[in-house]
């Protein structure tokens, strides 16, 4: 099966036109192919595309006051997918609520403001950076996992030669 060679940013915010200034910064920066949703529940649907980054809003409840918030979202996407780092966005300059988002696995919690995007942008290269030596990491384990059983088939190779062979052409 080929995999994607995409790498997708979600942006679920309920203000479309944050969410849109938003994509638009995020476009003049980075390569993702940027995914907007204005509710979790969205944003859950389409995590088989395997996002990368998901920056979430912390309150989502301004179209639907049922809308689950965003700790809600981030536990099930760190849940299913927990290479994908969550940063939280919100308006709320409380500490307790980013422990609380700390605390359920988010990668960092930026609070809106005028230099937000600028944060996110600093945040995204270092999650970026983060995604890019996991990866390089993953390869490591793989080929030495490989190069392992290449070494452990040459010696038994050898041992069946120099131990097994000459008893039985006796």
């Amino acid at each position: 099966m080929a995999r994607s060679s995409k790498r997708y940013l979600f942006l679920v915010d309920d203000e479309p036109i944050q969410n849109e200034m938003l994509k638009d910064y995020l476009n003049e920066r980075f390569l993702y192919d940027v995914k907007i949703f204005d509710n979790g529940e969205e944003a859950l649907k389409n995590m088989s595309l395997n996002p990368e980054i998901v920056v979430l809003d912390y309150h989502l409840s301004a179209h639907n006051p049922d809308a689950k918030n965003g700790v809600e979202i981030l536990r099930q996407i760190k849940d299913g997918y927990p290479a994908t780092q969550v940063i939280v966005l919100s308006g709320q300059d409380k500490i307790d609520v980013a422990v609380d988002t700390m605390k359920y696995g988010a990668y960092d919690y930026v609070v809106k403001g005028e230099s937000a995007f600028s944060r996110i942008e600093n945040v995204i290269n270092n999650a970026s950076e983060l995604h890019k030596m996991r990866t390089i990491n993953k390869g490591y384990r793989n080929t030495i996992l490989m190069l392992s059983i290449v070494i452990a088939l040459i010696t038994l190779g050898a041992i069946y030669f120099i131990l097994v062979k000459p008893r039985l052409g006796a």
